[in-house]
């Protein structure tokens, strides 16, 4: 199987002392984008995101992947919630913003195009804003993280798309 997948140069700010950084990453799955788009919403990622990624429906219920969606997810010792505020799985264009506890909001951005019958471009940008000063350096740190996550992604997908091995 072939892995393209690329990452963009961040762009890290300090501004009135909160961080803010925002990182893309890019690549592609030999399958068709009705088949890829569909994997980037919170019920579905369970197939491919690990076992860290269990999210916990307050809306709807039972949870399903709908715009507006609401849950929650645990980060260690640190609740997060998210809110599904763009899901257009045939248009390739999902967004969450998550809050993760009172120490920094985020934004995932996933855009999804066919780029021939079984061929789907993957662009996936991260926006991390520490809520408090803190947290700066696990912010960033946790930039560099998104920045590098593209193979990862393009293995779990790929995977649960049974186009690799685990």
């Amino acid at each position: 199987m072939m892995h393209h997948a690329m990452a963009q140069t961040s762009t890290a700010a300090v501004q009135e002392g909160n961080a803010h950084v925002v990182n893309t990453f890019r690549f592609e799955i030999a399958a068709p984008m009705a088949q890829v788009a569909p994997l980037f919403a919170p019920e579905a990622e369970r197939r491919w995101a690990g076992e860290h990624w269990n999210p916990v429906f307050a809306y709807p219920q039972p949870g399903s992947d709908v715009q507006g969606a609401v849950w929650t997810i645990r980060h260690g010792d640190v609740d997060s919630v998210w809110v599904n505020t763009l899901f257009d799985v045939a248009g390739g264009r999902m967004q969450y913003v998550a809050v993760v506890g009172t120490q920094f909001t985020m934004t995932v951005d996933v855009r999804v195009t066919a780029l021939q019958d079984r061929r789907t471009a993957v662009e996936v940008t991260y926006a991390r804003t520490a809520l408090d000063r803190g947290v700066n350096q696990r912010v960033i740190e946790l930039g560099r993280h998104d920045r590098e996550s593209g193979p990862e992604w393009q293995h779990g997908i790929e995977t649960a798309l049974g186009l690799q091995q685990k």
